[in-house]
C-alpha cells in the first residue's frame, strides 16, 4: 500500500514516518518547499524524542519520500492522510481554510478511487465539507470516481509520540462504506499485532471523540488546579488529596498534578473549538467554560506568588526562569504558562534570565532579547532573586541547592510544578513556594 501525508507539521510528520518504519510507501507533501528540502537532507521542522533519526532512516531506505506537489503523485497512492493545521480564528472556532484546499485539490486530480482520511483535530462536520468539495470539484470535470472520507483523529503526546504512535492503546476511525474500513485495518494492523483494537465508529462520532478527549483531560487538569488553590487557603497538603481520589478506580491518577496551567497547540485550541461547536448549535458547554477561565488564571498564580513575596515591587529584580515550552520533551512553546509569566514580570519591571533545554531558539522568535538566556540552570540563577520552576524537565529534579544558594542574591524558590520537597529546600536555607501544599 502507498499513502500520502499532506501537511509535514508535528502530526502529518509523524504519522508519516512511522508508516514508513512499519514498511509502507509513504509520501510527504508540503507546500513549504525549502521544509521539504530540509526534510530530504534529513533536517526536521520539529523537535520530537527519536525522530529525526526515524525520518533518516527511512528516507534512506526508499520509504519515505518528500515532495511539493500532490498532484504528481495523486495516483500513484491509494490513501490520502490530510495533516495540515487548523488554527483558531479569533472567536477560538477551528480555522478549515487548509482542510478544504486539500480537499479541493484532490477533487481536481483524482482519477481513481481514492480513500481522503482526516487526521487534524477537526470539528464535527467537517468529513461531509471535505466530501462536499470533492464532490463539487469533480462535478466540475464532468467525472463520476468514487472516493470515501474517513475520519482518524490523532492522540499523540508531545515528547512521546513515537512509542503513542506505534504502539497505540486504540486506533478511533470514523468511516462509511465497508471498503474504507478495509482498508483503514489493513493500513492499521502492523502497529496492533498484539492488542488489535481500531474501534470503528461513524465519522461525527470519531471527529467529537478528539475534542471530547482532550477536554476531558484539560477539565482533570483545572479541576485539581482549582483543588490545589483550595486547600493552600484551608491548610491541606493537595499531594495527599491527589494520592487519595486518585486511588479509586473509578478517578485514577492521570492528569491530575497541580501546576501553573495547561499549554500547548492541544489543550488550549480544541477546547476553545468545542466551546465555539457547541455555540453554533445553541448550546452553551459550561464546564468547559469553567476550564478554560480556571486555566487562564493558574497560569499567573506564580507571578501572585512572586509579587507578595516582594511587596508588589518586583522593579531591579531578576527572576530565573526554569524551562520555556509548555511541557518537558518538547520544543512547543505555543499557549506555554512561562510566557505569560515572564510578560507579567516585564511589565512589573522585573528581569528574566530563563533556561530550557530545547526550546531556547524558539523562544528568541518571540520574546527576542527581551529576556536574557542562559546556557544551564546553574548560569540562570546568577544574582537572581527568584527562581520559577515552570517547566518539569529532568535535569531540574536534582540540582545542587548549595551551588544554588551561593550564586543567587536572595534564596527563593517557586515551584510550578510541585517537584521538589519543601524540607530538602528549607534545609538548604530557601524560601520555598509550590501549588496546594
Amino acid at each position: 500500500m502507498k499513502i500520502a501525508i499532506v501537511g509535514t507539521g508535528y502530526v502529518g510528520l509523524v504519522t508519516g514516518t512511522c508508516f514508513a518504519e512499519m514498511g509502507t510507501e509513504v509520501i510527504c507533501v508540503d507546500v513549504n518547499r525549502s521544509k521539504i528540502e530540509n526534510l530530504e537532507k534529513g533536517i526536521i521542522p520539529i523537535y520530537e524524542p527519536g525522530l529525526e533519526e526515524l525520518v533518516h532512516k527511512n528516507h534512506q531506505a526508499g520509504r519515505l519520500a518528500f515532495t511539493t506537489d500532490l498532484k504528481l503523485v495523486i495516483d500513484d497512492v491509494d490513501v490520502i492522510f490530510s495533516a495540515v493545521g487548523t488554527p483558531p480564528g479569533e472567536d477560538g472556532s477551528a480555522d478549515l481554510k487548509y482542510i478544504l484546499e486539500v480537499a479541493r485539490t484532490i477533487g481536481q486530480n483524482i482519477n481513481k478511487y481514492m480513500l481522503v482520511v482526516t487526521k487534524s483535530t477537526v470539528p464535527v462536520g467537517t468529513a461531509q465539507l471535505v466530501k462536499n468539495v470533492i464532490r463539487e470539484e469533480l462535478d466540475k470535470r464532468g467525472l463520476k470516481i468514487d472516493f470515501d472520507v474517513a475520519s482518524n483523529p490523532e492522540f499523540l503526546k508531545e515528547g512521546a509520540a513515537i512509542k503513542d504512535f506505534m504502539s497505540p492503546d486504540r486506533v478511533v476511525v470514523g468511516v462509511e462504506s465497508e471498503r474504507a474500513e478495509q482498508l483503514m485495518s489493513k493500513l492499521y494492523h502492523p502497529f496492533l499485532l498484539n492488542n488489535f483494537r481500531v474501534i470503528f465508529m461513524d465519522i461525527p462520532s470519531a471527529e467529537m471523540t478528539k475534542y471530547a478527549a482532550n477536554a476531558m483531560l484539560a477539565t482533570r487538569i483545572s479541576f485539581i488546579n482549582d483543588i490545589a488553590n483550595l486547600c493552600e487557603i484551608v491548610g491541606a497538603d493537595v499531594n495527599m488529596v491527589r494520592k487519595g481520589i486518585g486511588a479509586d478506580a473509578r478517578i485514577g491518577n492521570k492528569f491530575l498534578y497541580p501546576g501553573c496551567g495547561y499549554g500547548g497547540s492541544c489543550f488550549p485550541k480544541d477546547v476553545k473549538a468545542l466551546i465555539k461547536t457547541a455555540q453554533e448549535h445553541n448550546y452553551e458547554m459550561q464546564i468547559l467554560k469553567a476550564v478554560e477561565a480556571v486555566n487562564e488564571k493558574q497560569k499567573s498564580i506564580l507571578f501572585d506568588k512572586l509579587m507578595n513575596h516582594f511587596n508588589g515591587d518586583l522593579r531591579g529584580k531578576t527572576i530565573a526562569c526554569w524551562g520555556l515550552s509548555f511541557k518537558p520533551e518538547t520544543d512547543d512553546i505555543r499557549e506555554a504558562p512561562a510566557f505569560v509569566l515572564i510578560n507579567k514580570i516585564l511589565a512589573a519591571g522585573g528581569a528574566v534570565k530563563a533556561y530550557d533545554p530545547i526550546a531556547v531558539e524558539e523562544t528568541k522568535k518571540v520574546l527576542g532579547n527581551a529576556i536574557t538566556y542562559a546556557k544551564d540552570i546553574y548560569d540562570a540563577v546568577i544574582d537572581s532573586d527568584a527562581i520559577l520552576l515552570i517547566t518539569e524537565w529532568k535535569e531540574f529534579r536534582l540540582p545542587s541547592w548549595t551551588a544554588m544558594r551561593k550564586l543567587m542574591k536572595s534564596p527563593v524558590l517557586l515551584d510550578g510544578r510541585n517537584i521538589y520537597e519543601k524540607s530538602d529546600l528549607e534545609e538548604n536555607g530557601f524560601t520555598y513556594y509550590c501549588i496546594g501544599r
